[in-house]
């Protein structure tokens, strides 16, 4: 196959964004995360095939044989700050005031595509802050709706705590069936949502200043893990 007019060699199952980072092809990500399955929510890995008039999310298309992929091209980039610009506008993404600023990668994206400004009205929802956990706090205002956590949740820890309720604009993450995380009887209180989660919607309570994820730990727990059964591309 062919990523940027190079010509290129990948592994039947892999994804395009697979393949090009395998080839030192970067793909701006939010949704995604190395380990976990791929959900194709977020739309900022589009990716453009020869041949064809759709865009393409990088992370859940398969490679095949003889495709052509171009990962960065002006059109791309428009829509790229078409959809970042989109999840700004939809909750309230006020970093100066958000425990992970300089540690979010909504932010950091954001920057790197270089939106200074958003095009669209804002939506200003009035939305809850889930302060019921001992440990942990769910800002709804912060929220992307990426599924890091649901996922991580499910896969890694096998508690299935989280999933995401309703339709559209009024998408929420809920706990137990809409309990609130407080009385969530299956959450274990193992952080890995925390680590997952790629803004400031899942937080640590005592954290007064900026905080960091280590979103790579879960990355590296699903590989040793997986490698135990010796069917993860990680581990070889």
């Amino acid at each position: 196959m062919r990523i940027d007019g190079e010509l290129v060699t990948a592994e039947e199952g892999q994804t395009v964004l697979e393949a090009a980072r395998a080839h030192g092809k970067m793909i701006p990500t939010l949704c995604h995360l190395q380990g976990l399955s791929a959900a194709g929510s977020c739309r900022v890995c589009v990716v453009e095939l020869a041949g064809s008039d759709r865009l393409l999310p990088a992370c859940t298309t398969p490679v095949q044989e003889g495709m052509s992929i171009r990962t960065s091209s002006a059109k791309l980039t428009l829509y790229r700050k078409m959809a970042v610009e989109l999840l700004l506008v939809e909750r309230n993404h006020v970093c100066s005031s958000c425990v992970s600023n300089g540690h979010c990668e909504l932010q950091a994206l954001a920057q790197a595509l270089g939106i200074t400004h958003v095009r669209y009205a804002y939506n200003s929802p009035r939305l809850p802050v889930d302060m019921t956990h001992p440990r942990y706090v769910l800002d709804h205002n912060r929220c992307i709706l990426c599924t890091r956590c649901v996922r991580v949740c499910a896969e890694l820890e096998g508690a299935n705590v989280w999933e995401v309720s309703a339709r559209g604009i009024h998408s929420r993450l809920v706990s137990d069936l809409a309990a609130s995380w407080g009385s969530a009887e299956s959450c274990t209180a193992c952080g890995k949502c925390i680590q997952a989660c790629p803004t400031g919607a899942l937080a640590e309570k005592g954290e007064a200043h900026e905080i960091g994820k280590a979103s790579e730990a879960i990355t590296k727990l699903a590989a040793r893990r997986a490698g135990q059964s010796g069917n993860h591309p990680l581990i070889g």
